[in-house]
């Protein structure tokens, strides 16, 4: 990785947030993406005052997170990867939001994990705007079913993610994702990443998961 000292974290992020506060107001909230970004990285961008992080995995969220509530109790983590349903407490325990809910299995495992944890968490639904057969989310036209279900069983569904297909025009998803969450009464949108971050905040995002933006390509 390069440029991971203090300074140029520091000027990524705000060079982050002055486009976002240019793209809509309010912008969006900044979702550090802190996936394989060795410690030196963390401490720097907690030092600029970022404290609101996704995580794709639960087992490196746990080793990277969970001792650090006492020295930044206003710390908000969101899991932006994929849940096992097996992981669902382990995640429970860690996370504050729960990004990527996108079957009944997973609403189920949820549930009864938030029951036995005692933290009743937000969730949002991933959906699967392109149809990719590989990707994580529900098809467009199966969300008002899951959102039925979710909220029959207690859960506190507040809006949508999605992740574009990589080889279209982010654009067009995220007006689809906006007008489904509109159609819904949903007021979260989880979209746009570091490709596509001013974009999504263009077309109402709330939150955009940035990660290489902030902390420079992998080398």
């Amino acid at each position: 990785m390069t440029d991971t000292d203090t300074l140029s974290i520091a000027k990524r992020r705000e060079a982050v947030l002055a486009e976002l506060s240019d793209a809509a107001t309010p912008p969006p909230v900044l979702v550090a993406v802190t996936k394989t970004q060795p410690e030196a990285a963390i401490a720097d961008i907690l030092a600029t005052g970022q404290r609101v992080f996704g995580e794709n995995r639960v087992q490196e969220a746990e080793a990277r997170w969970a001792g650090c509530r006492g020295a930044y109790p206003d710390l908000e983590l969101h899991l932006i990867g994929p849940l096992q349903t097996n992981k669902a407490e382990d995640a429970v325990r860690l996370f504050d939001v729960i990004e990527t809910v996108d079957r009944p299995k997973l609403v189920d495992a949820l549930v009864k994990a938030m029951a036995k944890v005692g933290r009743a968490l937000p969730v949002l639904i991933q959906v699967n705007t392109g149809e990719e057969p590989q990707k994580a989310g529900v098809v467009p036209s199966d969300v008002q079913e899951l959102l039925q279900y979710a909220r029959s069983r207690g859960l506190e569904v507040q809006g949508l993610m999605c992740i574009p297909p990589v080889d279209e025009p982010a654009g067009p998803h995220f007006a689809l994702l906006a007008d489904l969450a509109k159609s819904l009464g949903l007021s979260v949108l989880s979209m746009g990443m570091s490709s596509d971050y001013v974009t999504a905040a263009r077309f109402g995002s709330t939150h955009v998961r940035v990660g290489s933006a902030l902390f420079g390509a992998r080398i």
